[in-house]
């Protein structure tokens, strides 16, 4: 008795558990059925079908043991073209979902078709094997899709979510690339001739080097438009190269076995075709770290030359001349090709820069075009000192040869005389009488005749 006399107190201790209110108690049912459950087909017989005044069937479908509610709303059953109704054998595509109003899980439909192969699947497998037959599926005749392209087109509805989707991904990685919309209707009757049709103006328009052609996810009769004999002819007939991108990575239509190129989604393509800028960004800056390597290698290499054409330097007299002249030569040479070599760097830089300005924020650019300018600087200092410090080595070396010239004998007061023929007589057993010479002063000349030889 006494061990019991203590067991209000110890539920008192204890705090009860918060319990849950219904509603609250269906919402997480609810969640755990949809996320258990993906996309599913179920086999049954309809029955208790109701088409509400709202567009909406209500019906049961059931085997031999068992039975599920099911739900199919007006926004996807609209486009079916098997009718439901009691008795007939289908499969349905739903997901699993729970009717909170009620507690019953049930089965929300989005597409249905009679038991079996459906018309449609039955129509995709016969288009399929004749256009194999025909040889549109064939990778010979696949256009390669361009590394960079210039101009893409998009095929598809604007105010679907393919275009968001493409948009996105091209602000993200590409943004500098244009992208023009060729609207369509993707889905219904009218939707195969209004592609054929966009596609055929995107060909005339001549603007876009790749394009598009897709839409989001659905059901079979949803992407029924892209397993059209006219568009498949379209698409193969077409000069721009096509990708593919219809529904979602595990539909696939004749659109894609005829496209130059599949991709699973309109997301995936977008990947696909545009180069990422944070890769172009990083390529420009290997490209100017390799620009101002080539730059100083060759202005090393300038350098040993000249030091080799000093080394090489013989005076007095005409080899001095002659190594003048080539030293002339070379530097004239050195600086041709350091003003080449400093245009064409110039010129890929303002080439890369170009591309730079296309695709990088306008912060970037503005940076780049601060580093240009200070590279120039410094490449014209570079110059400017290495044709300084040349023009003071040849003046060093014209002063040296001046040192042992002839003519500069002149200058010190001396004479050079020399016979008729200009040879220099130097000795005066090579003078007699009325011998005419001529004599060669500092500022001029003259000649003379030999009146009287003295021997010494």
């Amino acid at each position: 008795m006494q061990s019991y006399s203590h067991t209000p107190n110890l539920s008192r201790q204890i705090a009860a558990p918060q319990a849950l209110s219904v509603t609250e108690l269906n919402r997480q049912v609810k969640s755990l059925l949809e996320s258990s459950f993906l996309t599913i087909h179920v086999e049954g017989e309809l029955s208790n079908v109701v088409k509400a005044s709202s567009g909406h069937w209500y019906f049961t479908l059931k085997d031999r043991d068992a039975q599920v509610r099911c739900a199919m709303f007006r926004n996807r059953n609209q486009y079916l073209k098997y009718k439901a109704k009691n008795g007939d054998k289908v499969v349905v595509r739903a997901k699993v979902s729970l009717y909170p109003g009620r507690g019953d899980y049930q089965l929300i439909c989005d597409y249905m078709e009679e038991s079996g192969v459906g018309s449609l699947q039955q129509a995709y497998e016969a288009l399929k094997q004749k256009l194999q037959q025909q040889g549109l599926f064939d990778t010979a005749f696949k256009k390669p899709i361009p590394t960079h392209p210039q101009h893409l087109g998009v095929i598809t509805s604007p105010t679907g979510a393919a275009v968001h989707d493409i948009l996105t991904v091209l602000k993200r990685r590409f943004p500098s690339l244009p992208v023009t919309l060729f609207p369509t209707a993707v889905q219904g009757n009218d939707a195969a001739a209004q592609i054929v049709k966009a596609i055929e103006l995107a060909n005339e328009d001549g603007r876009c080097d790749v394009l598009i052609v897709g839409r989001g996810g659905g059901s079979l009769e949803d992407l029924w438009p892209f397993n059209e004999e006219i568009v498949a002819h379209s698409i193969f007939h077409s000069q721009i190269p096509i990708i593919s991108a219809v529904g979602h990575e595990v539909d696939v239509s004749i659109a894609d076995f005829v496209a130059d190129l599949r991709a699973a989604t309109p997301s995936a393509a977008a990947e696909l075709i545009s180069p990422d800028q944070q890769q172009i960004l990083l390529r420009l800056q290997q490209i100017q770290q390799r620009l101002m390597q080539a730059w100083q290698r060759n202005h090393r290499q300038h350098q040993q030359k000249l030091q080799w054409t000093r080394a090489r330097l013989r005076h007095p007299g005409d080899k001095l001349k002659e190594q003048a002249q080539k030293l002339d030569d070379l530097e004239l040479r050195m600086q041709r090709a350091v003003r080449l070599n400093v245009e064409r760097q110039k010129q890929q830089f303002n080439q890369w820069q170009q591309r730079y300005q296309r695709c990088s924020p306008q912060p970037r650019i503005t940076a780049g075009q601060q580093r240009k300018d200070e590279l120039q600087h410094r490449l014209t200092t570079l110059m400017q000192g290495l044709l300084k410090q040349n023009q003071l080595k040849l003046s060093g070396l014209a002063a040296t040869l001046n040192s042992v010239s002839p003519l500069a004998t002149l200058d010190r007061g001396y004479a050079i005389v020399q016979d008729e023929t200009g040879k220099v007589i130097q000795d005066i057993d090579h003078i007699a009488m009325d011998n005419t010479v001529e004599t060669r002063l500092a500022n001029g000349r003259f000649i003379s005749k030999v009146t009287q030889v003295i021997k010494e």
